[in-house]
């Protein structure tokens, strides 16, 4: 019996417009984010067969994320949404993300004496 060969790298037309138009649908989702946080910047994470997340950080010092189904379909969305996208989550880019009461107690509430968010 002869083997057969698949090629897991070839894309199908069809796939291709899907992936096409999940990016510009989360290009436009990022394009909103910046324009209501005075600007933003980005950084792509892996996440495993779940596909990239996009972490946002507006000029405010608000944050949010995307994920993406691929790492390709965040670097388009990236590009069309026209952000500066960053290699890591470190320095000054961390550095601009402002957390309230919100988030402070529901990182570590329960070990801080605050409520236990349950």
């Amino acid at each position: 019996m002869a083997e057969t060969k698949v090629d897991e790298t070839a894309s199908s037309p069809a796939s291709d417009a899907r992936a096409e138009r999940k990016a510009a649908k989360l290009a436009k989702q990022i394009q909103r984010f910046s324009k209501a946080h005075g600007g933003a910047e980005g950084q792509l994470a892996y996440i495993g067969q779940r596909g990239t997340r996009i972490v946002l950080v507006g000029e405010d010092g608000g944050w949010g994320d995307l994920v993406a189904p691929s790492h390709a379909v965040a670097v388009s969305a990236a590009e069309k949404s026209g952000i500066t996208l960053h290699e890591s989550f470190d320095g000054d880019f961390a550095a601009k993300v402002r957390t309230g009461p919100y988030e402070w107690t529901r990182m570590a509430g329960i070990q801080l004496g605050g409520p236990s968010n349950g």
